[in-house]
Protein backbone atom coordinates (compact mmCIF):
# COMPACT_ATOMS: atom_id res chain seq x y z
CA UNK A 1 0.00 0.00 0.00
CA UNK A 2 1.48 3.49 -0.80
CA UNK A 3 0.74 6.06 2.02
CA UNK A 4 1.40 9.48 2.05
CA UNK A 5 2.49 10.98 5.68
CA UNK A 6 2.62 14.52 6.88
CA UNK A 7 2.90 16.44 9.95
CA UNK A 8 3.12 19.83 11.37
CA UNK A 9 2.54 20.06 14.59
CA UNK A 10 6.32 20.53 15.10
CA UNK A 11 8.54 23.10 14.21
CA UNK A 12 9.93 20.78 11.52
CA UNK A 13 7.70 20.27 8.57
CA UNK A 14 7.31 16.58 7.33
CA UNK A 15 6.32 14.85 4.75
CA UNK A 16 6.90 11.49 3.13
CA UNK A 17 5.67 8.49 0.95
CA UNK A 18 5.79 5.58 2.40
CA UNK A 19 5.50 1.94 1.16
CA UNK A 20 2.94 -0.33 3.95
CA UNK A 21 3.30 -4.35 3.58
CA UNK A 22 0.84 -6.31 4.62
CA UNK A 23 3.41 -8.53 6.70
CA UNK A 24 3.16 -6.36 9.97
CA UNK A 25 6.95 -5.10 8.70
CA UNK A 26 7.75 -1.58 9.16
CA UNK A 27 6.92 0.93 7.04
CA UNK A 28 9.50 1.71 4.43
CA UNK A 29 10.17 5.12 3.46
CA UNK A 30 10.60 5.78 -0.56
CA UNK A 31 11.24 9.37 0.03
CA UNK A 32 11.09 12.28 2.35
CA UNK A 33 11.05 15.96 3.64
CA UNK A 34 12.03 17.78 6.50
CA UNK A 35 11.87 21.36 6.73
CA UNK A 36 12.88 22.97 10.16
CA UNK A 37 10.94 25.92 10.20
CA UNK A 38 7.86 26.98 12.44
CA UNK A 39 6.87 29.56 10.17
CA UNK A 40 7.00 28.21 7.33
CA UNK A 41 4.01 25.34 7.12
CA UNK A 42 2.19 26.51 4.87
CA UNK A 43 4.94 27.70 2.14
CA UNK A 44 6.72 24.50 2.08
CA UNK A 45 4.45 21.33 3.15
CA UNK A 46 2.80 20.83 -0.72
CA UNK A 47 5.77 21.41 -2.63
CA UNK A 48 7.21 18.85 -0.17
CA UNK A 49 4.51 16.54 -1.06
CA UNK A 50 5.01 16.83 -4.72
CA UNK A 51 8.30 16.67 -4.54
CA UNK A 52 8.19 13.17 -2.36
CA UNK A 53 6.19 12.00 -5.43
CA UNK A 54 8.30 12.81 -7.77
CA UNK A 55 11.21 11.14 -6.18
CA UNK A 56 9.51 7.79 -6.08
CA UNK A 57 8.35 7.83 -9.73
CA UNK A 58 4.66 8.16 -8.22
CA UNK A 59 1.88 10.21 -8.59
CA UNK A 60 -1.13 10.99 -6.31
CA UNK A 61 -3.82 8.66 -8.24
CA UNK A 62 -1.64 6.29 -7.04
CA UNK A 63 -1.67 7.01 -3.16
CA UNK A 64 -4.03 4.20 -1.16
CA UNK A 65 -4.20 6.16 2.26
CA UNK A 66 -2.92 9.63 3.82
CA UNK A 67 -1.72 9.64 7.90
CA UNK A 68 -1.43 13.05 9.42
CA UNK A 69 -0.33 13.92 12.91
CA UNK A 70 -3.33 15.45 15.13
CA UNK A 71 -0.94 16.96 17.37
CA UNK A 72 -0.84 18.51 19.95
CA UNK A 73 0.70 21.12 18.38
CA UNK A 74 0.21 25.49 18.19
CA UNK A 75 -3.01 26.15 16.23
CA UNK A 76 -2.06 27.68 13.06
CA UNK A 77 0.74 24.69 11.91
CA UNK A 78 -1.40 22.00 13.00
CA UNK A 79 -4.48 23.61 10.91
CA UNK A 80 -1.76 23.67 7.86
CA UNK A 81 -1.03 19.76 8.04
CA UNK A 82 -4.61 18.75 8.87
CA UNK A 83 -5.99 20.59 5.86
CA UNK A 84 -3.76 19.67 3.74
CA UNK A 85 -4.14 16.04 4.03
CA UNK A 86 -7.65 16.50 4.23
CA UNK A 87 -8.00 18.11 0.99
CA UNK A 88 -5.52 15.99 -0.70
CA UNK A 89 -7.86 12.71 1.06
CA UNK A 90 -11.08 14.58 -0.59
CA UNK A 91 -9.87 15.14 -3.97
CA UNK A 92 -7.87 11.23 -4.16
CA UNK A 93 -11.32 9.96 -2.45
CA UNK A 94 -8.69 8.29 -0.17
CA UNK A 95 -8.82 8.08 3.61
CA UNK A 96 -7.65 10.11 6.07
CA UNK A 97 -6.00 8.06 9.48
CA UNK A 98 -5.35 10.99 12.05
CA UNK A 99 -2.84 10.04 14.72
CA UNK A 100 -1.04 11.63 17.67
CA UNK A 101 2.34 12.95 16.76
CA UNK A 102 3.63 11.81 20.15
CA UNK A 103 3.35 8.38 19.77
CA UNK A 104 4.76 8.37 16.13
CA UNK A 105 7.82 9.85 17.70
CA UNK A 106 7.88 7.21 20.44
CA UNK A 107 7.33 4.67 17.48
CA UNK A 108 10.44 5.69 15.80
CA UNK A 109 12.17 5.81 19.60
CA UNK A 110 11.10 1.80 19.73
CA UNK A 111 12.10 1.16 16.32
CA UNK A 112 15.76 3.16 17.08
CA UNK A 113 16.07 0.81 19.51
CA UNK A 114 15.54 -2.37 18.00
CA UNK A 115 17.77 -1.42 14.84
CA UNK A 116 20.31 -0.92 18.21
CA UNK A 117 20.10 -4.50 19.40
CA UNK A 118 17.72 -2.59 22.52
CA UNK A 119 14.78 -4.64 23.54
CA UNK A 120 12.23 -1.99 21.85
CA UNK A 121 9.81 -3.08 23.94
CA UNK A 122 11.37 -2.40 27.45
CA UNK A 123 11.49 1.41 29.16
CA UNK A 124 9.47 4.02 30.30
CA UNK A 125 9.35 7.00 27.56
CA UNK A 126 8.88 10.52 27.68
CA UNK A 127 7.54 12.40 24.70
CA UNK A 128 7.85 16.33 25.05
CA UNK A 129 7.31 18.90 22.35
CA UNK A 130 7.45 23.11 22.00
CA UNK A 131 4.11 24.01 23.32
CA UNK A 132 5.24 27.41 23.87
CA UNK A 133 4.87 30.07 26.44
CA UNK A 134 7.26 28.11 28.48
CA UNK A 135 5.14 25.14 28.16
CA UNK A 136 5.82 21.57 26.87
CA UNK A 137 3.53 18.78 25.23
CA UNK A 138 4.08 15.70 26.61
CA UNK A 139 2.73 11.75 27.31
CA UNK A 140 4.52 9.22 29.31
CA UNK A 141 4.72 5.78 27.20
CA UNK A 142 5.28 1.82 28.87
CA UNK A 143 5.70 -1.03 26.30
CA UNK A 144 4.81 0.81 23.22
CA UNK A 145 1.11 2.06 24.64
CA UNK A 146 0.33 5.35 25.80
CA UNK A 147 0.07 5.73 29.88
CA UNK A 148 -0.10 9.35 30.06
CA UNK A 149 -1.34 12.38 28.16
CA UNK A 150 -1.43 14.30 25.76
CA UNK A 151 -1.18 17.07 27.79
CA UNK A 152 0.02 20.68 27.97
CA UNK A 153 2.18 21.96 31.41
CA UNK A 154 4.99 23.16 32.68
CA UNK A 155 8.15 21.15 32.49
CA UNK A 156 8.64 21.58 36.54
CA UNK A 157 5.65 20.15 36.97
CA UNK A 158 6.44 16.83 35.00
CA UNK A 159 8.51 14.38 37.21
CA UNK A 160 10.54 12.20 35.41
CA UNK A 161 12.06 8.66 37.38
CA UNK A 162 15.67 7.72 36.79
CA UNK A 163 14.53 4.45 34.46
CA UNK A 164 12.93 7.11 32.44
CA UNK A 165 14.37 8.38 29.15
CA UNK A 166 13.01 11.62 26.93
CA UNK A 167 12.85 11.93 23.41
CA UNK A 168 11.30 15.21 21.37
CA UNK A 169 12.37 18.79 21.20
CA UNK A 170 16.06 18.86 21.88
CA UNK A 171 15.89 22.34 24.99
CA UNK A 172 12.94 20.78 26.22
CA UNK A 173 14.37 17.05 26.52
CA UNK A 174 17.49 18.47 28.24
CA UNK A 175 15.47 19.50 30.54
CA UNK A 176 14.73 16.50 32.29
CA UNK A 177 17.70 14.72 34.19
CA UNK A 178 17.31 11.34 32.29
CA UNK A 179 18.78 9.86 29.10
CA UNK A 180 18.11 11.65 25.91
CA UNK A 181 16.93 9.73 22.72
CA UNK A 182 17.54 11.88 19.83
CA UNK A 183 14.24 11.65 17.79
CA UNK A 184 12.90 15.15 17.72
CA UNK A 185 9.97 15.45 15.23
CA UNK A 186 8.12 12.42 14.09
CA UNK A 187 9.14 10.22 10.77
CA UNK A 188 6.74 9.60 7.87
CA UNK A 189 7.50 5.71 8.06
CA UNK A 190 6.66 6.19 12.32
CA UNK A 191 3.55 8.24 11.38
CA UNK A 192 2.23 5.59 9.26
CA UNK A 193 3.37 3.21 11.49
CA UNK A 194 0.98 4.06 14.51
CA UNK A 195 -1.85 3.97 11.63
CA UNK A 196 -0.56 0.49 9.92
CA UNK A 197 -3.42 -1.66 11.61
CA UNK A 198 -6.48 0.65 10.97
CA UNK A 199 -4.64 1.59 7.06
CA UNK A 200 -4.19 -2.29 6.34
CA UNK A 201 -7.38 -3.66 7.57
CA UNK A 202 -8.96 -0.18 5.59
CA UNK A 203 -10.72 0.94 8.59
CA UNK A 204 -13.22 3.85 8.18
CA UNK A 205 -10.88 6.75 9.76
CA UNK A 206 -12.46 8.63 12.39
CA UNK A 207 -12.98 12.37 12.27
CA UNK A 208 -9.73 14.17 11.92
CA UNK A 209 -9.93 16.36 15.42
CA UNK A 210 -6.82 18.48 16.23
CA UNK A 211 -4.89 17.91 19.65
CA UNK A 212 -5.03 21.89 20.36
CA UNK A 213 -5.24 21.25 24.69
CA UNK A 214 -5.59 24.82 25.02
CA UNK A 215 -7.48 27.90 23.37
CA UNK A 216 -5.99 29.70 20.35
CA UNK A 217 -4.10 33.05 21.43
CA UNK A 218 -6.28 34.98 18.65
CA UNK A 219 -9.97 35.82 19.98
CA UNK A 220 -12.71 38.03 18.48
CA UNK A 221 -12.10 41.10 20.23
CA UNK A 222 -16.37 40.62 21.98
CA UNK A 223 -14.70 38.10 23.72
CA UNK A 224 -11.41 39.83 25.27
CA UNK A 225 -13.73 42.37 26.08
CA UNK A 226 -16.03 39.73 28.17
Amino acid sequence: MLVLAVDTATPAVTSGLVRLGGDGAWPETLAARVTDNPRAHAEVLTPQILECLAEAGHTPAELDAIVVGVGPGPFTGLRVGMVTAASFGDALGVPVYGVCTLDAIAADVRRLDGSDGRDADGGDLLVVTDARRREIYWARYKQDQRVEGPEVRKPAEITAAPSVRVAGSAPHAAMFEVPVVDVQSPSPAGLVAVAAEAVRAGATPEPLVPLYLRRPDAVETADRRA
